[in-house]
């Protein structure tokens, strides 16, 4: 080869040699670097000894345990809000909480006027001794006829059986009343009817209100526990369920800069659809929140932890891509460099988790892979400071 590249070159006539100097020097060029890479196996180095080592900077594979994530965004939300309302009719004569307060379950949080509601139940009582009196006279009556008994016509037993009945029955519909009129009674005291912490005021003392009033008095979140809602591609929803079947998986919640940690707790459930438009799944996750860290309505970068990864783990900056796909540059022990192709398991937190191609121990090129050909000797050298 490099014999005929040299005729060809000599054949060119002298009477257009002058015309033709670029086309020789180009003939003459490609002619050694065929000749070079004929001989050596790869191109020839650019300026100085093509024997000197190449500097780089060489990291080693690793066998530790890596966790392995995922990341979605997500709204906190409470796990029950309730908006407190008067159920009566009356006029408000007291507010016991203050805005922004925790109140347990049960507390007193508005008092009507119960005045009305007092005296509905005083006369639904009366009424109920009344009916209750007459109903013990009826079941007399009917106990003297029954003994009677051939004294008595069978009409007048009949009757009186009669009128027993209708007085048990105006009994019965007294305790209703009474019973109504008790629960009236009560709801004139608005109880909290969970635990959390309370929004606005939204009436005052003296402020007339009714059952049907559209606004409500007071509005009460529950934050604790609370509850953190977001998304992740569904093309994750395998892992995920797999995931799940071997045990409770752990999400933590972090802040906007994606480093504090705000809260750690479960995942409870993965919706039961996949948002077409988006291709993503929603995620619940519960947190104790005893710090109140987390807020409703508000905005955080939640992880949920699927498993651990057992494989080899080398800095992100080692992995290469190329026609085929991912490659490393492999120190081997006489120091010369290596291509060697590996397929990612995943890229996470500056770190490349390899599912194969790559052994724990090894030695690979984090940093200088650019002046590196297959076969050249290393140095390893220090990485540039905050590299």
């Amino acid at each position: 080869m490099i014999d005929w590249l040299r005729r060809q070159a000599l054949q060119i006539a002298p009477a257009e040699a002058w015309r033709r100097p670029m086309q020789v020097t180009a003939v003459g060029i490609g002619a050694m670097v065929v000749a070079h890479f004929l001989v050596t196996g790869r191109a020839p180095a650019r300026g100085g000894d093509p024997t000197a080592p190449v500097p780089v900077v060489i990291g080693v594979a690793s066998a530790r345990p890596v966790a392995i994530y995922l990341d979605g965004i997500g709204t906190v939300q409470a796990s029950n809000t309730v908006q407190v309302r008067a159920q009566v009719d009356g006029q408000i004569t007291a507010i016991r909480f203050a805005e922004g307060s925790d109140v347990v379950q049960g507390d007193i949080l508005v008092e009507i006027d119960p005045r009305p509601f007092q005296a509905n139940l005083a006369e639904r009582e009366a009424n109920l001794l009344r009916d209750q009196a007459l109903l013990k006279d009826a079941k007399v009556n009917l106990d003297r006829l029954v003994r009677i008994g051939e004294f008595a016509s069978k009409r007048a037993v009949d009757t009186q059986r009669a009128e027993v009945a209708q007085a048990a029955a105006r009994v019965a519909a007294d305790l209703a009343q009474r019973d109504y009129a008790r629960t009236q009674l009560d709801y004139a005291s608005i109880r909290a009817p969970i635990s959390g912490r309370t929004g606005l005021r939204q009436v005052d003392i003296g402020n007339l209100v009714h059952a049907g009033d559209a606004g409500p008095l007071v509005t009460i979140t529950q934050l604790q526990p609370i509850a953190v809602i977001f998304t992740l591609n569904a093309d994750h929803l395998p892992a995920i369920t797999a995931a799940m079947a071997a045990g409770p998986l752990t999400v933590t919640a972090l802040a906007k800069d994606n480093a504090t940690v705000l809260a750690r707790g479960r995942l409870d459930l993965v919706d039961n659809v996949i948002d077409p438009a988006t291709g993503t799944v929603k995620l619940k996750a519960t947190f104790g929140n005893a710090d109140h860290a987390l807020w409703p309505g508000q905005f955080v970068n939640a992880r949920l932890r699927l498993a651990l990864h057992q494989g080899p783990v080398i800095a992100a900056t080692a992995l290469q891509q190329g026609p085929d796909g991912a490659y490393v540059w492999v120190v081997k022990p006489d120091h010369s460099a290596a291509m060697r192709a590996v397929t990612v398991a995943r890229m996470q937190d500056g770190q490349a988790l390899i599912a194969s191609g790559l052994a724990p121990g090894e030695r690979v090129v984090i940093d200088g892979q650019y002046k590196l050909q297959a076969g050249v000797p290393t140095q390893a050298v220090a990485p540039a400071p905050g590299g």
